[in-house]
């Protein structure tokens, strides 16, 4: 099976998307960078730091210190797939952040994106 071309995408092309999504919907860069910390433990430091190096999707959560235990309970669609039955593990990483920004976008609480 061939490798999905978005795993070698620089998480930092991307990174701005995130955050224009956010913002077009009255949400700001600071809840983009704490949706993202809280998932993959980065702190803010380490987040600019993968963004300036311009690492891709597989290096950034390669790097990542640790996937929040209650990743598991990100559930629901992002582009038509169902996020928990993402059989590959990176592709299923990056489905969580999506779905993540998707609910910020959409309104939803910080506290419920957050699933605390």
């Amino acid at each position: 099976m061939t490798e999905h071309r978005i795993f070698r995408m620089a998480f930092a092309k991307v990174y701005p998307m995130y955050v224009q999504k956010a913002e077009r919907k009255n949400r700001t860069k600071a809840d983009v960078d704490r949706i993202i910390c809280w998932l993959t433990g980065y702190d803010a430091a380490g987040l600019q730091r993968q963004i300036k190096q311009e690492n891709d999707f597989a290096t950034f959560f390669a790097q990542a210190p640790a996937m929040h235990p209650n990743c598991a309970l990100i559930k629901g669609v992002v582009c038509g797939v169902r996020v928990e039955e993402v059989e590959d593990p990176l592709m299923q990483k990056i489905r969580y952040l999506d779905k993540l920004v998707d609910e910020l976008a959409k309104g939803k609480a910080m506290e419920k994106i957050l699933r605390e």
